[in-house]
């Protein structure tokens, strides 16, 4: 069955500038993630193959539409019995694989409410999101479950943790309760602005802000998905990303799209990126449709392609992909690399597509029919165009966020009048294309993922011999960015040794991919004067 939001099924290609007067919004008032990615496929193809999921040692399991609804059904179930209901926060801690699927979908069936985390979080990161959220249940895997058990006593809210290994203690077996459970269950009745999903993000100050948006986020990402993997979804199409599900891009970039449009999803846990593992990988089941970073995309130009590899479409974002980058994926790989654009405040509204004529190297694309972007001043005037601005997302938008978790002030902060702000410089030309310039705080670029610098700080100075920190990205030819540090030492502080001490605790308490390359001891910090660290003169330096 068809679910294009866009219709491009005619003989001749349609301009841009046709596809966005064109296209209205047709979103389903009752509409539930779960229902649309999972449960309407099971009725009416419930043997479908929604999921295949590659383990370490090579063997797969698959998993059909039908099952995994049957098995969201009792896990939902189990959550219910435990006391969740609507609203409530359900925090999982998982690799890519089936039970996040199952975990997202016996969630947003309860109505509650999905806290995606990352796996290589550390304690730090995990109490303050755990705390933030008041996560009501923590579904883990044997990997993490210690950090769990070290933090809990800090949990207040935290009644229930699943494992996906075997029950012990408190902890409660997930695949057992799945078994246990009857699959009769009838899903919530929810709405595109009823809260399902709370992702984190790292600001410049303060703490990491949850991002809380509704159902219809769903639908919000769509119009690019179709455009950039260019007629989205075609028979034959198979999708797969390295990127975590855990982060906006790998779950709404790829999984859950595929899922909507009924296109097999690889699901493949990488410890590290191996470009090697990758290209065999796409190969083994002709994967034709990635999102893949621009490092991971850097990695695989460095390797040989394999006999068998046979892409279609090729989606990327987060940093500047070069004009070289761009030749060799079209030259070698036979597909282009379509730049997408968005935060997690407010994902996927401008793209390229190749097929489109919207494909231009140095320009992140046009904004994405249903979107209205623009590049704005302070006061939220549109500047003209080629002009440098901030670049900015009209409100009302399905794509948008509903709130910062408790944070109503850094909401209100986010707008000017109806124009949600990026926090990222840019232009726009006289036909639309958007340039990215750069972000006007300082928040990093590394390997694809935005990292702020507060995190990081506030725990370097939690080590008694560092008095005052900052954070900084410096330029770096592969990952756009790496994160370094600069620190000032309490009296009588011994440096030998310490470097490597304070990266080994950046990466144990919040997690390894924000850890700095590298730690300078200066002896004061520059200083605005109001009292603010000028990581301007650091980067300088």
């Amino acid at each position: 069955m068809s679910r294009r939001l866009i219709d491009v099924s005619g003989n001749a290609v349609p301009s841009w500038d046709e596809l966005r007067d064109a296209f209205r919004w047709d979103i389903p008032q009752d509409l539930n993630i779960a229902e649309a990615c999972c449960d309407s496929w099971a009725r009416s193809h419930p043997d479908k193959v929604a999921v295949i999921h590659v383990a370490e040692d090579g063997s797969e399991e698959r998993w059909t539409y039908d099952g995994l609804r049957r098995a969201s059904n009792r896990l939902a179930g189990a959550f219910a019995a435990q006391g969740v209901s609507r609203g409530d926060r359900v925090a999982v801690l998982l690799p890519q694989g089936p039970a996040v699927l199952l975990a997202h979908f016996a969630a947003y069936k309860l109505g509650a409410v999905v806290l995606p985390l990352f796996t290589l979080f550390g304690e730090d990161a995990l109490t303050y999101r755990l705390q933030d959220s008041g996560a009501r249940v923590v579904v883990t895997d044997g990997e993490s479950i210690e950090k769990i058990a070290k933090i809990r006593n800090d949990l207040p809210d935290l009644k229930t943790v699943y494992s996906t290994e075997a029950a012990i203690g408190d902890v409660r077996s997930l695949w057992e309760e799945i078994n246990a459970n009857d699959d009769a269950f009838d899903c919530e009745m929810t709405h595109p602005e009823t809260p399902a999903v709370l992702i984190y993000t790292s600001g410049t100050t303060g703490d990491p802000k949850g991002v809380l948006h509704g159902h219809g986020f769903l639908y919000g990402h769509l119009p690019s998905i179709e455009l950039h993997h260019q007629g989205f979804p075609i028979e034959g199409d198979c999708g797969w990303t390295p990127a975590d599900w855990a982060w906006i891009g790998g779950l709404m970039d790829m999984a859950m799209p595929c899922l909507f449009y009924g296109v097999p999803l690889i699901s493949r846990r990488m410890r590290k990126f191996d470009p090697v593992e990758a290209y065999a990988l796409i190969a083994r089941y002709q994967i034709r449709n990635l999102f893949m970073p621009p490092t991971a995309l850097k990695l695989m130009r460095g390797t040989p392609v394999p006999e068998g590899v046979n892409i279609r479409t090729i989606s990327s974002g987060g940093e500047s992909l070069g004009a070289d980058l761009l030749m060799w994926a079209e030259k070698t790989l036979g597909a282009p690399v379509n730049e997408l654009y968005g935060q997690t405040e407010c994902n996927l509204v401008v793209c390229s597509a190749k097929s489109f004529d919207t494909h231009r190297p140095g320009s992140m694309g046009r904004a994405v029919p249903g979107h209205i972007v623009a590049v704005i001043d302070a006061d939220g005037n549109i500047v003209p165009a080629g002009e440098i601005g901030e670049i900015a997302i009209h409100a009302p938008d399905p794509a948008m966020f509903l709130r910062y978790w408790n944070k109503p002030e850094e909401t209100a902060a986010k707008f000017t009048g109806d124009w949600l702000r990026t926090g990222d410089l840019g232009s726009c030309d006289t036909e639309g294309f958007f340039r990215f310039s750069s972000r006007d705080d300082d928040v990093i670029t590394s390997a694809g993922y935005r990292i702020g610098p507060s995190e990081i700080e506030n725990c370097l100075t939690s080590h008694p011999f560092v008095a005052m920190a900052a954070v900084i990205g410096v330029p770096d030819a592969l990952r756009t960015e790496v994160v370094t540090a600069y620190v000032v030492l309490r009296e009588g502080a011994i440096w030998d040794g310490l470097e490597e001490e304070l990266i080994a605790l950046v990466k144990a308490r919040i997690s390894p991919h924000v850890a700095p390359k590298s730690v300078t001891a200066i002896d004061s910090m520059p200083m605005t004067a109001t009292g603010k660290i000028m990581r301007r003169a650091l980067r300088n330096r």
